[in-house]
């Protein structure tokens, strides 16, 4: 009996050392993988700072490009303002029209582009401020009160205007008093 005690505890001991052996060999796993999941962490960490940096130069040098397409067009406005000052009439006009195409150049090569306000109201791209008997179709489009402009496909600002509310209604025949 006593040999099948001590083949027992043998066992026990054995299939003991066993799970600790096992749960030594699944720490370590565990340890390792937080050890990786960490240094993944910490990579995405910097790869994220970096890709904000990166962002952040582009943004500054197309900034630095679009900047230096202007500065011809401020030559220009302060040109206009010495010819406003010396009360040449006729060289300021000039000089605005020339400030104004220019600009309106350098912003449509970036993209930027008028919305058509011929036609009727369109609600994504046009901004009633008022709406006013005419003798034209309801929602035509009667007076734009400020441009509006697309960069791309989006509208940065939409075309405020005054809209038709159809033709104006007849009056109504006064009732005569019966006296």
């Amino acid at each position: 009996m006593t040999d099948e005690r001590i083949t027992q505890h043998e066992e026990e001991a054995a299939v003991e050392e066993s799970h600790e052996d096992r749960l030594g060999a699944l720490q370590a796993e565990r340890d390792e993988l937080f050890d990786r999941l960490q240094r993944l962490a910490a990579e995405f960490d910097n790869f994220r700072k970096r890709a904000a940096r990166e962002q952040g130069e582009v943004v500054s040098r197309a900034n630095e490009r679009l900047v230096k397409e202007l500065l011809p067009i401020l030559d220009d406005l302060g040109r206009a303002l010495e010819a406003a000052a010396e009360h040449e009439e006729a060289k300021l006009e000039e000089g605005v029209r020339l400030v104004h195409r220019s600009l309106a150049t350098v912003l449509g090569r970036e993209g930027l582009a008028e919305i058509e306000t011929e036609g009727t109201f369109d609600p994504h791209v046009h901004e009633a401020l008022l709406s006013q008997p005419s003798e034209l179709d309801e929602g035509a489009i009667l007076q734009v009160i400020q441009k509006g402009y697309r960069l791309g496909d989006r509208v940065i600002r939409p075309a405020r205007v005054v809209v038709s509310a159809g033709p104006p209604e007849p009056p109504e025949p006064a009732a005569e008093d019966e006296s």
